[in-house]
């Protein structure tokens, strides 16, 4: 059983760390710049030092309310964005 909850634990922080890959990628490649690439890389890289450490708290339920809620709020601000752009073509 403990091999079943570092294999869960392993995959909640890869998750976390892939989804900041992500939206860092995403900006940068958006801005196209550098800078804001290194920034990124930075932030990603202290988003998975925090998941490591939160990963335990994921299980919470408190915590899983938290995380939906910001599932919304990226949800709500890719259709935002979105929204512009079609609304500016």
């Amino acid at each position: 059983m403990p091999e079943e909850k570092d294999i869960e634990k392993k995959n909640t922080v890869e998750s976390f760390n892939d989804i900041f890959k992500s939206f860092g990628e995403a900006v940068s490649e958006i801005f196209n710049d550098p800078e804001l690439k290194k920034k990124a890389k930075e932030f990603v890289d202290s988003a998975s030092d925090s998941a490591k450490t939160l990963a335990d708290r994921f299980k919470d339920e408190d915590v899983k309310s938290k995380f939906r809620d910001v599932g919304k709020a990226a949800e709500e601000f890719g259709r935002n964005i979105a929204d512009h752009f079609e609304s500016k073509g």
